[in-house]
């Protein structure tokens, strides 16, 4: 189970050019799991211990609003991976994650693999980076979200 799971993350976008080894130390913090279309994968607030690598299906990123609904930031397919809140303190999630259709997900113990990258540096610094471009990516998305949104606004 756990060689079909570590194949499946060094397949995966975000993980891509891994060793083995290291799809392996991954894989011994995963799990496979089903959601169903509008299920909450994670919650704004909540803890984050868990993250996605999702295999299929769509996942809508959400902000609340403060007298209005949510504000959908990004939707992630097959490919991409939601949350990095797992990597730093307080390990809470900053928006929420909703199945748009039924998702098929690798899910990722945090804790786990915090643990492992703590115990191989290297190992730890080649997870940050990965994580990093894809804080950017979600960066960026919401910028041009807020742009959409709120337009060209005139400060004055």
């Amino acid at each position: 189970m756990i060689r079909r799971i570590a194949t499946q993350i060094g397949n995966h976008e975000l993980f891509e050019g891994l060793s083995p080894s290291e799809a392996e130390l991954i894989a011994g913090c995963s799990k496979n799991v089903v959601f169903s279309q509008n299920e909450l994968l994670l919650g704004e607030g909540d803890d984050a211990g868990t993250f996605y690598l999702v295999r299929r299906g769509r996942v809508a990123l959400e902000l609340h609003r403060p007298g209005g609904g949510p504000l959908m930031i990004e939707t992630v397919g097959p490919g991409g991976a939601v949350g990095w809140s797992w990597l730093f303190p307080p390990y809470r999630w900053h928006f929420d994650a909703r199945a748009l259709e039924p998702v098929g997900a690798i899910a990722i113990d945090g804790e786990c693999l915090r643990g492992k990258a703590e115990s191989d540096p290297a190992f730890g610094y080649e997870l940050i980076k990965r994580f990093a471009a894809v804080m950017v990516d979600r960066l960026n998305a919401t910028q041009l979200r807020l742009l959409d949104v709120y337009g060209n606004v005139d400060a004055r």
